[in-house]
């Protein structure tokens, strides 16, 4: 399957990608003050500030650039990984709005970022330095044993194994960090499919409105080598993505 090209964008969708991302920069400004108080109370706490700022997000991409999304599959609700495709930044609001705990595997400078890193690490997001090569990795599985032997546990660890934003119909190679999480922990993997950057491409511009859809797929056990979990999980996602982008209208 080819590369989506995204038609240039218009006016409008400059437009219109402008206004929401303004609403964007007022509405975290506005529910990060707001929440500050409540989120210093723990990853509870912060999880539900995260709540409305994710329905505040998904509901202006609905009104604003007429973009919807649908769930498939049962949604994760205990202690696990969760491996998907990674398509654009909608695909980031989706899945942490359908995990009740989320948190992802993500790079140290998005942490950075005013109000939105610090919230990222309250809820549990666990940064990746990756000139550190297998130390960054041993780093990251002892954030999340120390976090499963918690109180709260760990709750939804989300990892783009591809290791960053792919175009519709784009393949990259698979990275190992998940299953090695997953042979450290014993946890069960859920892989999930997206169609995302069909609607709101790697560029953000131009939006296409319509309905994305993630997929979420039967999960995979503990058992088996790093090799075959991580080529297993390609083998899953891969189909399962270019199916929904079939079911789009993308031909390729």
């Amino acid at each position: 399957m080819s590369q989506y090209q995204p038609r240039p964008a218009s006016a409008l969708d400059w437009l219109r990608a402008a206004a929401y991302y303004v609403y964007v920069a007022l509405a975290t400004l506005a529910i990060g003050s707001w929440g500050l108080p409540q989120a210093l109370r723990g990853r509870d706490a912060a999880n539900r500030v995260a709540d409305i700022w994710l329905r505040q997000m998904l509901g202006a991409a609905r009104v604003i650039l007429g973009v919807r999304v649908e769930y498939r599959g049962p949604l994760p609700q205990g202690d696990c990984l969760i491996a998907a495709k990674h398509q654009s930044f909608l695909d980031i609001l989706a899945l942490a709005h359908a995990c009740p705990r989320r948190a992802f595997v993500m790079k140290r400078e998005v942490l950075r970022v005013p109000v939105m890193g610090w919230f990222a690490r309250k809820v549990g997001c666990i940064p990746i330095d990756r000139a550190r090569g297998k130390d960054a990795m041993k780093q990251i599985i002892h954030e999340v044993e120390a976090a499963m032997a918690s109180p709260e546990g760990l709750g939804q660890l989300i990892v783009y194994p591809e290791g960053t934003r792919t175009r519709p119909g784009e393949r990259r190679p698979y990275k190992h960090g998940v299953a090695a999480i997953q042979r450290a922990t014993g946890l069960p993997i859920v892989p999930v499919a997206v169609n995302c950057g069909l609607f709101w491409p790697k560029r953000g511009i131009p939006i296409r409105r319509g309905t994305a859809v993630v997929e979420f797929l039967p999960p995979m056990p503990a058992d088996g080598r790093a090799t075959t979990v991580i080529e297993t999980l390609e083998q899953i996602i891969e189909p399962a993505s270019d199916r929904l982008l079939a079911e789009a209208g993308w031909r390729g």
